[in-house]
């Protein structure tokens, strides 16, 4: 039966950058298929517990870990305090990211650094401290949260597309690394996500730019759209599935 595959019970999972939005929504859907999920946030735990209370309702374990993924230690913090409240993680979901919006020649190098670090350097640590326990257990799934801007790069995000294009080869070289060892690795890349994030200002661009950044569906998505595919990549249903970048973007990277 479908259902069985996409039963994840017994599993642990965790979810960064999944105090809000898209990475709340993968954590609830989840959750809501069986799965423990530890929720990981950089500065509003209020708003992380109350995510973490919603896990719990689903009669699964949660709790709630800081982290500034752009500190240089902060992998390692993470990843540590995962394994202290849940023991195992079997689930990784790398949703977590920096997006500081700047025209090319005004992106400064501090600003390169951090995006870089929190979006590539950062989940890559991750990896490799989760997935040796993955590989000895002969099951793991590892989900990286993308970007439609991969395909079709915003002139105000050129570090922030960098590092989202990074990750997603980084997925494909480790997918042919893991796959014969139990793991999968994916990349499930959003368009333009009704999120906090989509409401922050950026820098103006060329109109004809804009027009190329249309959605073929005519409308935002919400973060919930994103959690069926993450729930197939993550469970028993995707065991065949691995290396691939999947958009759920509304036709945007058409």
């Amino acid at each position: 039966m479908i259902k069985d595959l996409l039963n994840l019970s017994g599993k642990n999972a965790l979810v960064t950058g999944s105090s809000q939005g898209i990475g709340a929504a993968i954590a609830l859907g989840l959750a809501e298929f069986g799965a423990n999920v530890l929720i990981h946030y950089h500065a509003n735990s209020d708003k992380a517990e109350a995510v973490a209370d919603q896990v719990r309702a689903l009669d699964v374990k949660s709790d709630s870990i800081q982290a500034d993924l752009s500190e240089p230690d902060a992998a390692d913090k993470l990843f540590r305090a995962a394994v202290d409240a849940f023991g195992t993680i079997d689930i990784l979901v790398l949703n977590a990211s920096v997006q500081l919006p700047k025209l090319w020649a005004e992106a400064t190098p501090d600003e390169f650094d951090e995006q870089v670090t929190a979006n590539w350097k950062a989940n890559l640590q991750l990896m490799q401290l989760s997935t040796p326990a993955m590989v000895e257990r002969g099951w793991g799934r590892v989900l990286t949260i993308g970007s439609v801007q991969e395909e079709k790069p915003h002139p105000t995000m050129v570090v922030y597309a960098g590092t989202k294009a990074a990750m997603a080869n980084t997925v494909k070289n480790l997918a042919l690394q893991l796959a014969s060892k139990g793991v999968t690795i994916n990349n499930l890349s959003p368009g333009v996500i009704d999120t906090a994030r989509t409401g922050e200002p950026t820098p103006p661009v060329d109109e004809a730019i804009s027009q190329r950044m249309t959605i073929p569906l005519e409308d935002e998505g919400d973060p919930v759209d994103c959690a069926p595919m993450a729930l197939l990549l993550c469970s028993e249903a995707g065991r065949y599935i691995t290396g691939q970048t999947i958009f759920v973007d509304g036709g945007m990277s058409l």
